[in-house]
């Protein structure tokens, strides 16, 4: 497949832009990926194009944010070149106020953390890891502003909050003249559709949200490896993703993947570079964001660009058809 340069694409109605496909942190950094291999993964992904990296304060308990810090140092990036992110709400201790909350005594400290752990001196995006139904949104909505005005962040956004949520921050936003969230990261792939097609329809036009979208392989089901068995080197093997291994039985989607392997096929390219082209397709997609342990994942990953202008009308109605 002819190699094809990178998109790239605003978030939302922001003036940001983001690499179409990006890289994130989820599981493999700390879990699958020491310091060198992260290094080399995250290198392979710039090399790319990729300008887009993310990450959450709870991965690998703080640890994914300090290798990605670590390898970032060590590549020598400049630091205009590219977007760093970090999420907040699981928090790193038991009690209250440090977890599952987003009141104003957990974030600032949390996102300071961060920005520390990262040895950066600022984050570009700061997400609401999930919604926090006893904190008041008034609340959340005032500590990321103050969180962007004491200069820990550039932009804020949320991930998998409701539509109605969303909604509720936008007007706090509008109300007390604060900074509105630009984006949501919700999971969106193949086999889960309906919260980015049908919840937040009417959100785009209205308030120029943008996504940067996780599990476009759907925790690796759509590379079609799980078909025969749970590989001891994959993502389903590893302790504590027992949960994603009822998943990988499902003959529903089992049939669905074999269908689509059949698509890509005829393509001539991967059925998981099939599902991350099927997301980039999506305009409202700012960035896919895509996750490897090797860096010849990250390359096949890349090759999905090029998969991107094959999806014509007609090959999207018989993946329509696959998964319906």
């Amino acid at each position: 497949m002819p190699k094809t340069s990178m998109e790239y694409r605003r978030v939302g109605s922001s003036g940001l832009k983001v690499s179409v496909l990006s890289f994130g942190s989820w599981v493999t950094f700390s879990a699958q990926l020491d310091d060198d291999l992260a290094l080399n993964c995250l290198q392979t992904a710039y090399d790319s194009g990729v300008n887009f990296f993310d990450n959450a304060e709870a991965y690998a308990g703080g640890e994914s944010e300090a290798i990605m810090g670590r390898a970032i140092d060590r590549l020598g990036w400049e630091r205009d070149s590219y977007v760093v992110t970090s999420k907040f709400f699981w928090g790193l201790r038991g009690g209250p106020n440090r977890k599952n909350t987003l009141n104003r005594k957990y974030l600032l400290p949390a996102i300071e953390a961060s920005v520390e752990r990262m040895g950066l001196e600022y984050l570009d995006i700061i997400y609401c890891h999930r919604a926090d139904p006893e904190t008041p949104i008034e609340e959340t909505v005032w500590a990321m502003h103050d969180a962007i005005e004491r200069g820990y962040a550039l932009y804020w956004g949320t991930s998998e909050w409701s539509a109605a949520e969303i909604t509720e921050a936008h007007e706090v936003a509008d109300r007390l003249r604060l900074r509105h969230p630009i984006v949501e990261q919700p999971q969106y792939n193949l086999l889960s559709r309906s919260r980015v097609e049908e919840e937040y329809a009417p959100l785009y036009d209205s308030f120029g949200m943008g996504l940067t979208i996780w599990s476009p392989l759907a925790s690796g089901l759509l590379t079609g490896k799980y078909l025969d068995g749970i590989p001891a080197d994959s993502r389903g093997a590893l302790a504590g993703y027992e949960w994603l291994q009822s998943r990988f039985k499902n003959e529903d989607d089992v049939a669905k993947i074999k269908s689509l392997i059949a698509i890509a096929d005829e393509l001539g390219c991967t059925v998981s570079q099939l599902a991350i082209a099927w997301c980039a397709k999506n305009p409202h997609v700012s960035t896919v964001i895509t996750g490897a342990s090797k860096v010849s994942q990250v390359q096949e990953n890349m090759q999905a660009l090029g998969v991107i202008a094959l999806l014509t009308d007609d090959v999207m109605a018989k993946i329509e058809a696959a998964v319906a």
